[in-house]
């Protein structure tokens, strides 16, 4: 399957069941904690691709401009954000997206995103817009999967989520779950410099006019897939990202420093925690 044509495919993104029932509660409380709405929608993927998706419509006349969660809410009302939250309320599920398991992309996702707002902070760059990136860049994978038989297929040679994987996939489909990510922003209208991160997420700087986010997307991918792997200190040396670090002023020691929290252990039983296994 083409990439133009995958793009047409409808999928759900399902959200994460702990985060929709802490939502629902608070949007229908008298007097919503805003920031609390913010903080929690912001660690899930899909209520925050929907919540852009929407505040980025021609309807609002900001295409193109909306970066964050934060931005988003700004200008939607708490109504129509208490009725995406509701619909995905019957979405929510922990069962493997065709081999894919949704507690490690949620992970993932989440720990590429605050990787990526940590490492934009440094090189000042947009905080916000680097998180989205790094929040959404692998929904991409959910679609490929929910739509390309050939693309399941992929993980009898490399597993989902696998640092190899974007590599792979452009190997044998000619494109990767990054620019999947990058064809949805795109349509949906979001700000160029998020379709431009996730577009060339794969292999940054190999154009002319390039994207400082994307470099940093790529980093944040590498860090946060490492980590989840327990990859040991030899190990990082020798996957690290060295070319584009270079590009972006940044060592092996400075991207470290960037980690986050472990934030998967304060989810209850860490059932979203699903390391995956380091190569030999």
């Amino acid at each position: 399957m083409k990439l133009a044509d995958l793009l047409t495919q409808r999928f759900v993104i399902p959200s994460v069941p702990r985060v929709v029932a802490l939502l629902l509660p608070e949007l229908a409380a008298t007097q919503p904690d805003l920031r609390r709405i913010d903080q929690l929608i912001s660690t899930d993927p899909g209520l925050s691709l929907h919540l852009l998706q929407t505040a980025n419509a021609p309807f609002f006349k900001l295409s193109g401009q909306i970066h964050s969660v934060t931005e988003a809410l700004a200008i939607l009302r708490l109504g129509q954000v208490q009725a995406m939250v509701s619909q995905a309320a019957s979405q929510t599920s922990l069962t493997p997206w065709s081999g894919l398991s949704l507690g490690a992309f949620w992970v993932t996702s989440l720990d590429v995103a605050r990787v990526a707002r940590s490492l934009a902070g440094l090189l000042r760059l947009n905080q916000q817009a680097a998180y989205t990136c790094g929040l959404i860049h692998a929904v991409g994978e959910l679609l490929m999967r929910s739509a390309m038989p050939e693309a399941v297929a992929l993980d009898a040679t490399c597993a989902p989520l696998h640092l190899k994987r974007l590599r792979t996939e452009r190997r044998a489909l000619g494109f990767g779950y990054t620019q999947v990510g990058a064809g949805l922003a795109n349509q949906w209208h979001f700000p160029t410099v998020m379709v431009d991160a996730l577009a060339y997420a794969h292999a940054p700087f190999v154009r002319q006019a390039y994207e400082p986010l994307a470099g940093v997307l790529h980093l944040a991918i590498w860090r946060a897939i490492t980590r989840q792997a327990r990859y040991a200190p030899n190990a990082l040396a020798v996957s690290f990202p060295s070319q584009v670090a270079e590009v972006l002023g940044l060592d092996i020691d400075m991207v470290l420093q960037q980690d986050p929290v472990d934030w998967s252990r304060q989810l209850p039983g860490e059932i979203y925690h699903t390391p995956v296994k380091a190569e030999n």
